[in-house]
C-alpha cells in the first residue's frame, strides 16, 4: 500500500511561516497528506529516497529544534537525570560521530517513520530491523542492515499503481494513521532510553526523560510524512550533529584548560 500522489520537491518556495503552520497542524492533528498540493515531474516511488528541503530550511528546522531542547526541555531532562540518578551512557572521549550521524538516522528513520507511508513494505523491512538491532553490533548486523535497506528501495520501485483493494486499504489507514504514527512515536522515544543507566527508576518521570526525542520524533514524522523518507534521514542527522558537537568543545575546552 503506499499514497502515489506527486506532489512538489522544492521547500524554497514556501513561506516559513505557512511551513510552521503545517507542521502545528500536522501535530495536533495528523494525516496522511504531502504538502504542499502542487504538481511534480517526480516519480512517486522516488519521493521517499530524494530530499527535497533546501539546505537553509534544513538548518532552520534544525536550529529550531536545537533551541526548544537547550533552552526548555533540556533543563528539564537535567532535573529529572539528577533526580533519578541516571548516567548518559556516552564516553566523552569517545563520541560516537558515526553512531549519531549515519547509523541512527538511517536505522531509525526506516524502523520508526517508513511504514508511516509505506506500511504493507514495512512489514518485512521493520522485523529485519528490529532482529538486527537486537543481535548487536558486528557485520550480521551489519549486513541485516544493508538487506533491509535494499528491500525497502526495491519495494517502494514496484509500486505503482493501486488496485481497487488497494484504495479500500488506503482509506481504512488513513483512518488509523493518527494512532500508527503516536505508536512509532512511542517506540522512538522509547527506544532512547537505553541511552541512560538508573540507580533508581521512577516510571512516571521516564517520559519527560525522553521529551527531546518525541518532540524531534514528531517534528520527522510531520517531515517523512509531507516531504520525503530522505528529509526525515538528513534532517535526523542534522539534530544528533548538534548535541554532539557541543559536546565535543565542551570537553575540548575542558581538556584545553587542563
Amino acid at each position: 500500500m503506499a499514497c502515489t500522489v506527486i506532489q512538489s520537491n522544492s521547500s524554497a518556495s514556501v513561506k516559513w511561516s505557512t511551513e510552521w503552520r503545517s507542521c502545528l497542524a500536522f501535530c495536533l492533528r495528523p494525516r496522511l497528506a504531502r504538502y504542499p498540493n502542487r504538481q511534480s515531474k517526480t516519480s512517486g516511488w522516488l519521493q521517499d529516497w530524494l530530499p527535497t528541503f533546501s539546505i537553509g530550511r534544513l538548518f532552520a528546522w534544525g536550529l529550531t529544534l536545537w533551541v526548544i531542547n537547550l533552552f526548555i526541555l533540556g533543563p528539564i531532562v537535567v532535573g529529572v537525570v539528577k533526580d533519578m540518578g541516571a548516567d548518559p551512557l556516552l564516553d566523552p572521549k569517545n563520541l560516537p560521530w558515526l553512531l549519531a550521524i549515519v547509523w541512527a538516522p538511517i536505522v531509525e528513520e526506516l524502523l520508526f517513520r517508513f511504514g508511516l507511508r509505506r506500511p504493507v513494505q514495512a512489514l518485512w523491512v521493520v522485523p529485519l530491523l528490529c532482529l538486527a538491532i537486537w543481535h548487536g553490533p558486528g557485520w550480521v548486523q551489519s549486513i541485516m542492515i544493508a538487506v533491509a535497506i535494499l528491500l525497502a528501495v526495491q519495494s517502494t520501485r514496484q509500486v505503482k499503481f493501486l488496485s481497487a483493494r488497494g484504495f479500500r486499504g488506503l482509506r481504512q489507514y488513513r483512518y488509523y494513521f493518527p494512532w500508527v504514527m503516536h505508536l512509532a512515536l512511542l517506540g522512538f522515544a522509547g527506544l532512547h532510553i537505553l541511552n541512560f543507566k538508573f540507580t533508581d527508576i521512577n516510571l512516571l518521570m521516564l517520559p519527560l526523560l525522553v521529551m527531546p526525542q518525541w518532540l524531534a520524533g514528531l517534528v520527522m514524522s510531520w517531515v517523512r510524512v509531507t516531504r520525503s523518507l530522505a528529509d526525515a534521514m538528513w534532517l535526523h542527522a542534522l539534530y544528533n550533529f548538534g548535541p554532539l558537537l557541543v559536546a565535543w568543545v565542551v570537553i575540548s575546552m575542558g581538556w584545553s584548560n587542563g
